[in-house]
């Protein structure tokens, strides 16, 4: 074995002695110790927690120590990354932290069992198992950002039925996320988070910029920007709803003409690459096997 193999190992055996060993090398001082027991509850905990639960609270807690004893602060941005995939527990940013810690590790740990070019295979499985959780949050990402997108003009016809009824807009609000709470989920919880924040007092228009901005959805943003100019001019809101909401299916409807004129573009490659080498063999075997038959024929 070469003496870089001989390092590699000694790196991961160290990498997992230290990980197994962090609960009692950054154990928190007394000043933090007393005050963890004064807020500490003693009330019995009646839940039932499973061993994945507490697998998970493990891991979270072996990750808030490391990055406090690391002296690594929060990263405001990542709450709102996580926020607009739709995590807003607040484990969620140390649960990212311990798979940007823990996959990486893994692996390096995988990339030294490979039989040839183990620097390599280490380096590379080391900077993906790296890259994945953030791979991974980006997609969750824009994978609600499109489930949002094709179910705001349903939510928005409801909204402009709610308010044509004479419900106002909170109430209509809490109507239309109710009624999308099942058939379209993520929605009807930023809807559930807007009238959070209005009941706290966070004005109307602050709470739907924050959905605008939690989101990253065009049409969030120019319903907000209607939002603002229905309250500066005080026109009719369910003139307004009613004018976005036409807007909004228009704007799908010629989204979907868009993408069924690219499939007449995209369909040629199939066509060339699968379809039509069949449908030569098909058409031409035949006359090209007579064609050598008559020709052996002939030689004969």
């Amino acid at each position: 074995m070469s003496i870089g193999l001989y390092v590699l190992l000694v790196l991961v055996i160290f990498g997992v002695v230290a990980l197994l060993l962090t609960p009692d090398l950054f154990r928190p001082s007394p000043e933090a110790q007393r005050i963890f027991d004064v807020v500490t509850s003693t009330r019995t905990d009646l839940r039932t927690i499973g061993e994945k639960e507490r697998m998970q609270d493990k891991i979270v807690g072996i990750a808030t120590r490391l990055r406090m004893r690391l002296g690594l602060a929060e990263d405001p941005h990542l709450k709102e990354r996580m926020a607009a995939a739709g995590m807003h527990s607040s484990s969620s940013s140390e649960i990212y932290f311990a798979s940007q810690f823990l996959i990486p590790l893994l692996g390096v740990v995988l990339g030294s069992l490979m039989r040839s070019n183990v620097l390599l295979c280490v380096l590379v499985f080391g900077a993906f198992g790296y890259l994945a959780p953030d791979i991974w949050l980006k997609r969750k990402t824009a994978s609600r950002r499109n489930r949002i997108r094709r179910s705001l003009p349903d939510s928005l016809d409801l909204l402009v039925i709610c308010v044509d009824a004479g419900l106002g807009m909170d109430q209509a609000l809490l109507r239309v996320g109710d009624e999308l709470a099942f058939s379209h989920p993520d929605i009807a919880e930023e809807f559930a988070q807007v009238n959070r924040e209005q009941r706290a007092g966070r004005p109307r228009l602050e709470a739907w910029q924050n959905l605008a901005d939690r989101t990253e959805i065009e049409e969030f943003t120019a319903f907000v920007s209607m939002l603002t100019q229905t309250d500066r001019f005080g026109t009719p809101i369910i003139r307004a709803l009613s004018r976005f909401s036409e807007d909004i299916r228009l704007k799908r409807r010629q989204h979907a003409e868009e993408m069924a004129a690219k499939t007449k573009i995209k369909i040629i490659f199939p066509l060339v690459i699968c379809i039509f080498p069949c449908l030569f063999i098909v058409l031409l075997a035949p006359a090209v096997m007579q064609i050598m038959a008559g020709m052996t024929a002939m030689g004969k």
